[in-house]
């Protein structure tokens, strides 16, 4: 099949719900994983958290247990039909089909923000745009964790190239055979403190073998 460049992503994750999760199945990730089911909940004890790019809800079952409520959004109907089965404590968990670069947040009600896996797949250019919209829904003091890949040899799908910008692609294959050209990025810690610059204060950057984890408050 011919490849097919996913520049928006949108129909790449429909077609990998089914199999989003296998991602979180190698041996290799098992003992980060682990460590990160137990990091992320505790920043947001007691917190109204809204979550962008959800997904199939893996990181929202276990932010739950902590947070006072997730309003947890994702483009993608097919991923958020698999969300909606986690186990979830009830009454804490909305979920809403939304692009979140058109997030319209009115008040700002929230006092965290989670995004898992999501950061990479912003071109370099767009990530100073889409932290100010995010911030239109956080109240001062929220406090933003996002997660993301290091890239390691052997473990992370190759890069197959960078364009002139300096942003990263990979080619992926599904299971039914397809192939996906796909941005991924893998900012460094001075990358992430330059897109806050302005935005936010506190900032804790953390790595694991194959993870990053990125927390501040916002000023």
């Amino acid at each position: 099949m011919s490849v097919e460049a996913d520049s928006d992503l949108t129909s790449y994750y429909a077609a990998r719900a089914q199999e989003y999760e296998s991602i979180y199945d190698k041996p290799e990730r098992q003992a980060d994983l682990a460590t990160l089911r137990a990091l992320v909940p505790d920043y947001f004890v007691g917190r109204d958290v809204l979550e962008v790019a959800c997904g199939t809800g893996y990181w929202t079952q276990f932010i739950a247990r902590r947070a006072a409520s997730i309003a947890a959004t994702d483009i993608n109907a097919e991923t958020l039909a698999i969300a909606r089965t986690k186990p979830l404590p009830a009454g804490r968990v909305t979920f809403a089909k939304l692009d979140i670069h058109q997030l319209d947040a009115g008040e700002r009600c929230y006092t965290g923000a989670f995004a898992g896996f999501w950061w990479s797949h912003l071109r370099t250019h767009e990530r100073s745009a889409f932290i100010g919209t995010l911030h239109r829904a956080l109240k001062p003091g929220a406090v933003v964790v996002v997660l993301d890949n290091l890239y390691v040899a052997g473990s992370s799908t190759p890069i197959s190239h960078v364009d002139a910008d300096g942003n990263s692609f990979q080619e992926r294959r599904l299971r039914d055979g397809s192939k996906h050209t796909v941005l991924k990025n893998f900012p460094n810690e001075d990358a992430l403190l330059a897109d806050i610059r302005g935005f936010g204060v506190a900032a804790e950057y953390r790595t694991l073998d194959y993870y990053w984890v990125f927390k501040y408050e916002v000023a």
